[in-house]
């Protein structure tokens, strides 16, 4: 018989001694650092400010490497980017007030895009909270408010006593499926109070499985091996969850055609033959799923862009299955299966039988031959060349980065990302200045390995400081900046929508070349024609680099309209 205290760890000789005699000086900003090094972080990202000092000094007497970028919404942005790239929880280092606030955006992209970014934000003094107006530096009446409804919770230490337990309960969040941001607050004097609290050599924070109920998956799998018309759509949930392998052997033994959402680019091999590739902002596509008898979701929650601006209206049975308990049927009446994408796939593949279909390849091939014809009438073989240049010049395992740029409307719907988790961009959220920064995250996650950066001049401007980071830290970036001399996008939107009018959206900008050479980064202006080549180049160039592209892109004409 088994009693409740025979399960009581025992500590080890080790942490005895170190209990005994825990090291003199230690602060609160000690005990964030030990708790984040037990629970595996080898890497922060942040920005130091007054209210911070004694957790910053605490990272610089530790093993931690220290990523600091020039603005918060940058640093957050490259945690962002690193927690995609590696799947870890990723701290990310900021002060009270202004600095905290700096990192909104970012981190509405990470809840957007499933990113476990750990923020961690110091907090004026102890004395100071509870929505009193005592006067202090960068003071709130209250913080955490401001980033409740980002990020996927909150948490809050007083005392240094709580910290490690505070942050091991973050780190669990932040990493139970579906990922996401994090919010940890500490006040100033905490962290700067010298504590007698032992070394924290013990933290486990083993996020929770979100498995499928069985009942579920038995219907799902009963409506799929018996569709006449399977497809599937598969969203950022299959890249979040690593489940691309499982993916693939659903949709061959179902054989049924699978298109990716642009979160879900790379889950699917682009060149298979039951491959419907991501054109879902098309009107030949958006019918071709509403004719399915039975639509297996996962991963996605059919948003705006996923459903073709909320045109698309299945007739058939839907399958959705998803992490995110929020979007479980928000946009459409479906089969709701709460789960993480890897757990159901795994669990349909030990419950559908194989389904014949010989056809689906042919009906593959002549949905993709009409949107080739539709694109073929609209005079953008420019917008197109270009994506053939990228790609043919990228390394198959290279990760790109993309920032809300006409080049990156296009990417979404016709780049090939080879590879699952390779390709990123910012449309969860939308926020300019994604690109850059997020790939010196991952220049960081993966080093030696050339990153690829595309943004546009209006979204470079967000960006030009950290090409000081990209140069301190030797990053092998390489940053291609169309420049167009404005919001291209918005441009466009505005000339279309107001009778030509487009107020606002033309930009003075500087010398990209001559202001990246200022900052010791080789830089070069390319065209069309030499993109391939130029860029081929600069990949393979050790450290960070940046090319110009001169270019006036559009759009392909929408369908939803």
């Amino acid at each position: 018989m088994t009693h409740d205290h025979d399960l009581v760890l025992r500590p080890t000789d080790a942490q005895r001694a170190a209990a005994l005699a825990p090291p003199p000086g230690r602060t609160g900003g000690d005990l964030v650092v030990e708790t984040l090094r037990g629970l595996g972080a080898t890497t922060v990202f942040g920005l130091p400010g007054q209210h911070a000092l004694a957790l910053f000094d605490a990272v610089g007497r530790s093993d931690l490497r220290l990523i600091g970028l020039r603005t918060e919404n940058n640093a957050a942005f490259a945690a962002d980017a690193y927690g995609r790239i590696t799947g870890e929880a990723v701290p990310l280092l900021l002060s009270t007030g202004p600095g905290a606030l700096m990192a909104l955006p970012a981190l509405a992209e990470a809840a957007a895009a499933s990113a476990p970014v750990l923020a961690i934000s110091s907090q004026v003094p102890v004395a100071g909270l509870g929505g009193g107006r005592r006067g202090h530096l960068h003071e709130l009446r209250d913080q955490s408010a401001s980033f409740r409804d980002v990020v996927k919770s909150v948490h809050t230490a007083r005392t240094p006593s709580q910290i490690p337990s505070v942050i091991a309960e973050a780190w669990e969040s932040a990493l139970t499926a579906p990922h996401g941001p994090v919010w940890v607050e500490i006040p100033e004097d905490v962290l700067r109070a010298e504590t007698v609290i032992p070394q924290v050599t013990a933290v486990d924070a083993s996020p929770h499985e979100l498995a499928p109920r069985p009942e579920l998956t038995a219907l799902a799998g009963h409506w799929l091996e018996r569709a006449a018309r399977p497809v599937i759509i598969a969203g950022g949930g299959v890249v979040r969850s690593d489940a691309a392998g499982k993916l693939r052997q659903l949709a061959e033994r179902l054989n049924a055609p699978v298109v990716t959402t642009f979160g879900g680019k790379g889950a699917f091999p682009w060149t298979h033959p039951l491959s419907l590739q991501s054109w879902l902002e098309d009107r030949h596509m958006t019918d071709f799923l509403e004719d399915a008898d039975v639509l297996l979701v996962v991963g996605s929650g059919l948003g705006e862009l996923s459903s073709n601006y909320h045109t698309f209206l299945p007739t058939g049975r839907v399958v959705q299955i998803e992490a995110d308990l929020g979007k479980l049927e928000s946009n459409h009446a479906a089969l709701g299966i709460h789960a993480d994408a890897r757990l159901a796939l795994q669990a349909l593949l030990e419950t559908v039988a194989e389904r014949e279909d010989p056809g689906a390849p042919e009906r593959v091939r002549l949905l993709l031959s009409e949107i080739e014809d539709r694109l073929s009438t609209q005079g953008v073989s420019l917008e197109r060349g270009l994506l053939t240049s990228i790609r043919a010049a990228l390394p198959a395992r290279s990760p790109s980065f993309w920032d809300m740029t006409i080049l990156s409307y296009w990417a979404w719907s016709a780049f090939d990302a080879k590879h699952p988790n390779t390709m990123h961009s910012a449309q969860g959220a939308g926020g300019l200045g994604y690109a850059f920064p997020a790939a010196l995250g991952a220049c960081v996650a993966e080093p030696g390995t050339p990153v690829l950066a595309v943004s546009g001049d209006g979204g470079a401007m967000y960006s030009i400081a950290d090409l000081a980071t990209a140069r301190q830290h030797d990053l092998d970036v390489t940053w291609l900046i169309v420049d167009d001399g404005g919001y291209g996008i918005l441009r466009e939107y505005m000339a279309d929508s107001f009778e030509g009018r487009t107020t606002a959206t033309e930009l003075a900008r500087p010398d990209f070349v001559a202001l990246a050479e200022s900052f010791g980064v080789p830089a070069s202006t390319t065209t069309p024609e030499s993109l391939r080549e130029d860029l081929k180049k600069s990949l393979a160039t050790p450290g960070p680099t940046v090319l110009v592209l001169p270019a006036t892109l559009k759009m392909f004409a929408p369908t939803h309209l």
